[in-house]
């Protein structure tokens, strides 16, 4: 059951740094399916090396046309990402070396506002441990106008405060991500780019408030909502 938006799809933005080009959409791709994070079992997919970074564009199911031209000095600085939500703050470190154009796409992302007033749209209770955000248009199957290959899979596990990005199958990462509220087993097949460094408590509160069975039993809408009010990057 496809989950509807509490927020208006947004305004296209215009993109802050000059070395992130502006280009027009080009092919219908959903990038996560109305289900969400998948949960069958998957064949580990190599790595994408940070030199081989690309963005692929797509037709942008909430009109953000930004797209980001990938950067190695600045995709290798560590950064912070705190979430400020209606149900508290979450930070994790990105993982920049391991991830860089996971993390890239991400920082471009959040320095642009993209996801501002939007809201978590998934929250899974059963089997697997995850709370999924990320997609503007709140159906769990928008994103940003652009995909971009998996990376950081070759012995990737989910222990709680992993922060992976969710996927509708091999190289489709867009803006959608999850975080690990409980340990988890999935198979290698969603990138890991983040661990959280404060707000696990924020997130194991949302999960024993429950959700609504939407989707099917422990898979539904959050019972307390998430709306993400601004993501800060720090890079010191």
């Amino acid at each position: 059951m496809t989950i509807q938006p509490s927020t208006t799809p947004r305004k296209a933005r215009h993109v802050k740094r000059k070395h992130w080009a502006l280009v027009a959409a080009a092919t219908v791709l959903p990038l996560v399916a109305s289900t969400g994070t998948a949960v069958a079992d998957a064949a580990p997919r190599p790595a994408t090396a940070a030199a081989a970074c690309s963005y692929t564009p797509a037709v942008p199911a909430d009109n953000f046309k930004g797209i980001p031209v990938f950067d190695p000095e600045e995709a290798a600085e560590p950064y912070r990402a705190t979430l400020r939500t209606s149900q508290g703050r979450i930070t994790f470190e990105a993982l920049t070396d391991k991830a860089p154009c996971t993390t890239f796409s991400f920082r471009f992302l959040a320095e642009n506002d993209y996801f501002d007033r939007s809201h978590c749209h998934r929250l899974t209770t059963q089997r697997i441990y995850v709370l999924q955000c990320g997609d503007p248009t709140g159906t769990g199957s928008g994103g940003p106008g652009y995909s971009f290959p998996d990376e950081n899979l070759t012995g990737a596990t989910y222990p709680a405060g992993t922060v992976a990005m969710a996927n509708a199958g091999p190289n489709t990462n867009g803006s959608q991500f999850f975080f690990v509220w409980k340990d988890t087993k999935l198979s290698p097949a969603y990138t890991p780019f983040g661990r959280v460094t404060e707000g696990l408590d924020v997130l194991q509160k949302i999960a024993a408030g429950g959700e609504d069975d939407q989707n099917n039993p422990g898979d539904g809408f959050p019972n307390l909502p998430v709306n993400i009010r601004h993501v800060k990057i720090s890079t010191n």
